[in-house]
């Protein structure tokens, strides 16, 4: 069994090499990127409904060109309200001209106008 080495050790990323001070690292938590509507085309956001009238607030992003995707596992046992949230959701995408579905158990993907969602699977060769 063919065994591989390395020729020189590896370098520790924390410790400077020749006397410079150490690298410093960006905390993703603290970066917010500035997300331009409408300057970039549509961006894709994420949310979660915990109950329907979380609706009027999450679909304005539908009604602004960008695409939603929708957590809803807190409802996903209550029937009643999953219809409603629903039929809601078709209500928005039909006025958007746009496309909504549910990709597993848990999500739902809303589009605006010109983005249509392909329902079937890819699947490898």
């Amino acid at each position: 069994m063919p065994a591989f080495f390395r020729k020189k050790p590896l370098k520790p990323l924390d410790k400077p090499s020749g006397g410079a001070e150490p690298r410093k690292y960006l905390d993703l938590n603290d970066y917010e990127p500035s997300i331009e509507l409408g300057s970039t085309g549509p961006v894709v956001r994420v949310g979660e409904v915990f109950r329907y009238e979380d609706l009027k607030d999450l679909t304005e992003y539908v009604y602004n060109g960008d695409i939603l995707i929708l957590d809803y596992t807190a409802l996903a046992d209550d029937e009643l309200t999953m219809r409603r949230i629903i039929n809601e959701l078709k209500s928005v995408a039909k006025d958007v001209d746009g496309d909504v579905v549910a990709i597993g158990k848990n999500y739902l993907f809303i589009t605006p106008s010109g983005i249509k969602i392909d329902r079937n699977k890819i699947r490898a060769k």
